[in-house]
């Protein structure tokens, strides 16, 4: 059984840094493709970025120069480092990943697996 279990999430103050992590089990081969994905209350479900096999990363809009993903294979988790947190940043954060994306790989991919999340709140 796949799990991804969301951890780092909480309350920090504007331009704050959080770390997320992902811990990923019960996948029976290495997912090409993982990622991090958003929802605040009341708002679609957005795509914060993503990593494949081979490192390429993708950012949406919104976070690049902030945000960085990473994964350590060795470990199976995947991370995500915030740094210059804004409040539109409040958010409940998805961990997801992919058996088959391949070059697909992006924050709109649609991703075979979800973590139950961790939420992140950013005060002015």
């Amino acid at each position: 059984q796949v799990q991804l279990v969301e951890s780092g999430g909480g309350s920090v103050q504007a331009g704050g840094s959080l770390r997320l992590s992902c811990a990923a089990s019960g996948l029976s081969v290495r997912p090409s493709c993982m990622g991090w994905f958003r929802q605040a209350p009341g708002k679609e479900r957005e795509g914060v970025a993503t990593i494949d096999m081979v490192g390429r990363t993708i950012y949406a809009d919104s976070v690049k120069g902030r945000f960085t993903v990473s994964k350590d294979n060795t470990k199976n988790t995947l991370y995500l480092q915030m740094n210059s947190l804004k409040p539109e940043d409040t958010s409940m954060y998805y961990c997801a990943a992919a058996s088959n994306a391949g070059w697909f790989c992006s924050p709109r991919y649609a991703m075979d697996y979800w973590g139950k999340g961790t939420l992140v709140t950013i005060s002015s």
